[in-house]
């Protein structure tokens, strides 16, 4: 059973009635998944509607030779509804979803949140609102990946590192920055190089430092 205090940082918490806010304690727990585990794929089932109290979660599509595409991460206070896939007909496309960082989730079982969905309006219209904000994620990816140089793709992952900590050192490997941005380590290597050359970025291992931020957003 999960505590009121996560409970109520649910967009729909206060549209709920005191029986169904009673139901929604009862059916849901907080789950603690390590890093690189995987928490969705086409042979596992349904999650739950889950939301992210720490740590990171990252989706991602394979095609058949083994390739990733991440369409997007979430982060602390995140909200995810391809966990309940199984509650939400619209969703038909299979996903992964694996465990970028150590995280905490509040999970509400799928059958409780299929209940919810068919019985109460605001519930349904946050899974429909969700779901669009999640393909709007899922297709700027992909203008980024299909239309935009790899340039403006490391750039705009660099400048939303750099908007979501604060901070301009960012501690990431070329293998997962390559991961994140749908790339090759070896071309991720070959533009810092190029970057640090233009004094955008200085790199060290497992470190990048942002040198020149207006400049990284003028090319996005």
């Amino acid at each position: 059973m999960a505590e009121l205090s996560y409970l109520s940082k649910l967009p729909f918490w206060e549209q709920l009635t005191d029986s169904e806010k009673e139901f929604v304690q009862v059916n849901s727990h907080i789950q603690r998944y390590s890093k690189e585990q995987v928490i969705l794929n086409s042979d596992m089932e349904c999650l739950g509607m889950s939301m992210v109290l720490s740590g990171e979660l990252r989706a991602c599509i394979l095609s058949e030779e083994g390739r990733e595409i991440t369409l997007y991460r979430l982060h602390e206070g995140g909200l995810c509804i391809l966990t309940a896939s199984c509650a939400v007909k619209q969703i038909t496309f299979e996903t992964q979803m694996t465990v970028s960082a150590n995280c905490d989730l509040l999970v509400m079982g799928t059958a409780a949140f299929e209940k919810l969905i068919n019985q109460n309006i605001y519930v349904r219209c946050f899974a429909y609102e969700l779901l669009c904000e999640r393909f709007s994620s899922v297709m700027w990816t992909m203008q980024m990946i299909l239309f935009r140089g790899y340039d403006r793709r490391l750039a705009s992952f660099l400048i939303g590192e750099y908007e979501h900590t604060g901070s301009p050192v960012i501690q990431m490997t070329h293998e997962q920055i390559a991961q994140y941005t749908s790339s090759a380590r070896e071309v991720v290597a070959r533009m810092l190089k190029r970057f640090s050359a233009d004094g955008l970025v200085e790199f060290k291992r497992g470190r990048i430092t942002l040198k020149n931020i207006d400049a990284l957003k003028a090319m996005v």
